[in-house]
């Protein structure tokens, strides 16, 4: 569930980085006064030190009020396609059960985002902007992250690549690495050179639950649902694991050379990294009968986990059913008897496909405790309860196993033609 908003969860990485440094026995620090060019000046030559990249200007720095953070994130939430893509993602998600039906995305997204920015880098304008009246802690690790973001805004430019394209996997994956990026560096520059996770007692592992539980202090975000945690949550924390790690093999540097085209490469990043993985698979849906396409996106290796989780509350069983994940692609359907989403998943081998096809069943069963179901061909069923018709099928795209989930209204008829469907490869 990406939403391309510039400001960045900076409060969020505050909280990561001084639960980190917490550990250390270390405290954020940032210059006295209003100005910040001096705390910027002795920045700089220590975030190129750590990354290995140097900054080509010097950036601009200035301040903004709390209410005019707002202001600016409201203008951003207005723009047409900032709108048209938040309230399609809502619809699909609410359909998918995802999230609740009364929910109201796009003022829960402004509350969180105002609870979390305490400063921010503004690709478009090329400034980063510190939030008058943020704690001094909060603003220091804040400077570091968003001066890593205004470094890598002068080797790729961030404005058009977060901008790119009607792709939630693909703009999640982009996403993971700018911000798993400057979460790293920043942390490095906590904690000392070297190896991060060697620094800190537990390693690794540590700051994995540090940065998870950094959400804690924040009561907005802790209270949303599952979906916008852990997707707000994914780009830091996975997106950081796949920078420790191409730093690994890699060595210090520009990251950007080559981004990730899902989330999928970066959950299992060692064969990207290597450049020895195929890209990943795209669908193109055909039209669909019965109604009218509204909106259209996919979800993802990753997404479809928390979907998976959403419903069983089994970890093991959702990794291991989002796992064989290869393409997936869906459609939010208006019908005149409300609105249906179909989704196509397609699986690595039949295997994975039948695997989730059995899972995907019990998702129905946790969520609506059907008596009975239909028979939909051989190893499809079809489930009609709570005013809502379920079909989950086998199908076959161009020779790869797939599972057809269409969710309807009673009374509502959509359909699609899988053998139809086209897939490509991203460019």
């Amino acid at each position: 569930m990406t939403y391309r908003i510039r400001p960045r969860a900076s409060a969020f990485v505050a909280a990561c980085a001084l639960a980190t440094a917490a550990a250390c026995g270390e405290r954020g620090q940032v210059a006295e006064g209003s100005a910040y060019s001096g705390k910027v000046a002795e920045l700089i030559p220590r975030i190129e030190k750590v990354t290995g990249m140097t900054f080509k200007t010097p950036p601009k720095v200035a301040t903004k009020t709390a209410d005019e953070v707002r202001t600016f994130l409201e203008q951003q939430f207005a723009e047409s396609r900032a709108a048209t893509e938040l309230e399609g993602q809502e619809q699909a998600y609410k359909l998918l059960g995802l999230i609740p039906w009364e929910l109201n995305v796009k003022r829960l997204m402004l509350e969180l985002l105002a609870e979390q920015v305490a400063g921010y880098y503004d690709p478009k304008a090329k400034t980063l902007y510190v939030v008058q009246g943020a704690p001094a802690e909060a603003v220091g690790i804040t400077l570091a992250h968003e001066l890593v973001h205004a470094l890598q805004d002068q080797y790729v430019n961030l404005d058009s690549i977060q901008g790119a394209g009607n792709d939630n996997d693909r703009a999640t994956a982009t996403q993971s690495v700018i911000e798993g990026h400057a979460t790293y560096e920043q942390m490095i520059l906590t904690v000392g050179d070297g190896n991060l996770a060697d620094k800190l007692p537990g390693g690794w592992d540590m700051i994995r639950q540090q940065i998870r539980e950094a959400k804690n202090t924040m009561p907005k975000l802790s209270a949303a649902p599952m979906l916008i945690q852990e997707t707000l949550l994914f780009p830091y924390l996975a997106g950081a694991e796949y920078v420790r790690a191409y730093t690994a093999a890699k060595g210090k540097g520009n990251p950007f050379a080559r981004f990730p085209q899902s989330t999928a490469q970066v959950l299992h990043s060692a064969k990207f990294i290597a450049g020895t993985d195929s890209l990943p698979l795209r669908i193109a849906l055909p039209k669909p009968t019965g109604g009218t396409v509204t909106y259209s996106n996919d979800l993802g290796e990753f997404e479809v986990r928390l979907w998976l989780y959403e419903h069983l509350h089994d970890q093991a069983a959702s990794g291991r059913g989002a796992g064989g994940w290869a393409a997936d692609a869906y459609q939010v359907v208006k019908t005149p008897k409300g609105n249906a989403i179909v989704w196509l998943t397609l699986w690595g081998s039949p295997v994975d496909a039948g695997e989730f096809r059995d899972l995907a069943n019990q998702t129905v069963i946790k969520r609506f405790d059907p008596k009975d179901y239909l028979r939909a061909g051989t190893d499809g069923r079809r489930y009609v309860e709570q005013a809502r018709e379920m079909l989950i099928k086998p199908v076959t795209v161009n020779g790869r196993a797939g599972v057809l989930w269409i969710d309807n209204p009673v009374g509502a008829r959509v359909d699609i033609d899988v053998t139809l469907a086209k897939l490509s490869r991203p460019k």
